[in-house]
């Protein structure tokens, strides 16, 4: 610049002089072949950078410059003018604070304004560097080309990039599917499209949509011409589901579903994958027109019911884990894809279960016996209880027929009392079997839950696995002996215990009762005794029948006055079986028409 300086006002002082004037024409042609001198040459130069020092620069114009010193509010740049241009020094701070300018860098500035009057440029690196990003912005856009940038915030409705100046990215344009977590876009790095832009406005609409698109359309192709069915390919996990999982075989989805995930049982694919998990699946379907992929994984292992016969035979013990309930048994994993049932039914020898989970749960290691397995239907049939003694191969050893056993009343039902005997098996004692002679409307009015009571075994069915006890059967039966203690003729007293139309009960000793019938009450027609009697009452009677085994005793009124002999005669022609020949007939009309007519004597005298 000293140099320019010097020239110019040795120019100004020399204006007048012609003859330097006319020497200085330097755009005088030369003859051809003619060199110029050395004269002429050095004129021509400085008149250049005379010209030089008065260039103009229009506001906004970008240009070079050489920075000539840095201090601590400006940097001077050097652009060629008769001044140098000044640039505020926060221009050339980085993110750390620090100034990025050394003395001799050459760096494009923008003309902000200048002042000829007082020889003052103002510059801008920063404005500059914006001029240069809309031309690369413009440059993208009309070759459609890429861009780079650097998500800086979440805006409503997308994102704010920065690629120089601050472009807008909408969220439907960020990804090829809606993103769950926008926040995790912010600070990364990507190349977009301009999809539209307006300097004037500094609008800028990105997408990296587009590009995914091309790039997945890219991989789609590659991929389908390259597949076939039964292929291994690997992929990576694109979203899951509770049918299944999608794939991403390098553009083309395929659908991995539930059922071919595992030999075994599998509740949610969420269980066993994550989205972005590389997994090795193999293409079971492949349709090229609608473009569908369907996958398997567990196809990649052989199928574990091919050798389950071998593994598993009837009557072997296995052990496994509970996996699944329902109201009618256990599904237990033996191993990965071979589950087996155990059936309500088969859970315990004594107890009746009604639900599975009153014996196992969801998680529980148990040991069974297999009963039964069809590996073509893919089925095992298997026992818990098989696998312990069965208690009633042994009961009848330990309580034979005749033993008194003693336990407690467990349960009270209305036809019996169910004892506990062994661990899990209960007896049970008949409402017949409480009471010889009681008669009991409910085993509930005598005995209650937790009671501890004595029984004899009557009968043990193992089949049926019913254990009959008999609480009565303690004590013999007192009509076995009601003959000794009732004879016929006996005149007895007794209590009324019931009334009906066809006589009398009355009890003559707790549990033994006789029946007075209606023509027994007295020698006049009666048809009823209601009203005759009251419960309670107690009356003499004559007994005049036995029957041990239908347990009755026949009770009459009316014969009180009768000799005893007449009335063993009469009970004796009553209790006569058909006869069984002519005489015999004949002794009994002769025996009858007695016994009557001295009861016609008697009615008479009466």
């Amino acid at each position: 610049m000293e140099n320019t300086q010097s020239f110019d006002s040795e120019h100004t002082e020399n204006t007048d002089d012609s003859e330097n004037t006319e020497n200085m024409n330097i755009g005088d042609e030369l003859m051809p072949g003619e060199q110029p001198s050395a004269e002429a040459e050095t004129m021509e130069n400085l008149m250049e950078m005379y010209e030089e020092s008065f260039k103009r620069f229009a506001e906004g114009e970008v240009v070079n410059g050489r920075i000539i010193s840095v201090d601590k509010d400006h940097v001077l740049v050097d652009i060629g003018y008769k001044s140098e241009g000044q640039i505020r020094i926060h221009e050339f701070r980085d993110e750390s604070g620090e100034i990025r300018a050394e003395v001799g860098d050459t760096v494009e500035v923008m003309v902000e304004w200048w002042d000829d009057e007082n020889e003052v440029v103002v510059l801008s690196k920063e404005k500059a560097e914006k001029v240069k990003v809309w031309e690369e912005i413009k440059e993208t856009y009309d070759n459609d080309g890429t861009i780079s940038g650097t998500i800086t915030s979440r805006v409503k409705g997308g994102f704010s990039v920065d690629i120089g100046v601050q472009a807008f990215l909408p969220g439907s344009q960020a990804d090829l599917r809606p993103i769950r977590n926008l926040d995790e876009m912010v600070g990364q790095t990507f190349d977009f499209k301009v999809l539209k832009y307006n300097r004037k406005r500094s609008n800028i609409v990105l997408s990296r949509r587009v590009i995914l698109e091309a790039e997945r359309e890219a991989k789609r192709s590659a991929t389908l011409a390259s597949i076939h069915e039964g292929k291994v390919v690997d992929g990576v996990v694109k979203n899951i589901t509770e049918y299944g999982v999608f794939v991403d075989l390098g553009g083309v989805d395929g659908l991995l579903h539930i059922t071919d995930i595992s030999w075994g049982r599998v509740k949610h694919p969420s269980d066993l994958f994550a989205i972005g998990d590389e997994i090795q699946v193999k293409i079971l379907n492949l349709d090229l027109e609608k473009e569908r992929v369907s996958l398997g994984m567990k196809q990649l292992t052989p199928d574990p019911w091919t050798t389950a016969a071998e593994k598993y035979p009837v009557s072997a013990r296995v052990t496994g884990r509970v996996v699944s309930l329902t109201d009618y048994g256990a599904f237990v994993e033996l191993e990965e894809g071979i589950e087996g049932l155990i059936h309500v039914s088969e859970m315990s020898w004594t107890r009746k279960i009604r639900h599975p989970s009153k014996v196992v749960a969801v998680g529980d290691e148990v040991e069974a016996v297999v009963l039964d397995i069809k590996p073509d239907a893919r089925r095992i049939s298997l026992g818990m209880k098989q696998a312990k003694p069965n208690p009633w191969d042994v009961i009848s050893e330990k309580y034979p027929v005749g033993t008194t056993i003693e336990g407690r009343i467990k349960n009270i039902t209305d036809f019996g009392l169910f004892i506990g005997i062994d661990e899990g098996i209960d007896g049970l004692v008949h409402i017949s079997d409480l009471s010889w002679t009681k008669r009991i409307k409910h085993p509930g009015d005598l005995y209650k839950k937790g009671d501890l009571v004595q029984a004899v075994v009557l009968d043990i069915d193992k089949k049926s696995e019913r254990f009959s006890l008999g609480i009565k059967q303690l004590q013999s039966d007192p009509w076995e002996t009601v003959n000794e203690r009732y004879e016929v003729g006996k005149e007895i007293t007794g209590t009324v215990t019931n009334l009906t139309d066809f006589g009398v009960f009355v009890e003559l000793e707790e549990g033994i009762e006789g029946l007075v019938h209606v023509s027994e009450i007295s020698k006049e027609k009666i048809k009823t005794p209601v009203g005759m009697f009251n419960v309670g009452d107690l009356i003499t009677a004559r007994v005049m029948n036995i029957n041990s085994d239908e347990r009755r005793i026949g009770l009459s009124i009316k014969r009180l006055d009768m000799p005893d002999d007449q009335a063993l005669l009469s009970e004796y022609v009553s209790s006569m079986r058909a006869p069984t020949s002519a005489f015999g007939e004949i002794l009994r009309e002769n025996l009858q028409e007695k016994l009557n007519s001295q009861a016609h004597g008697e009615d008479e005298e009466a």
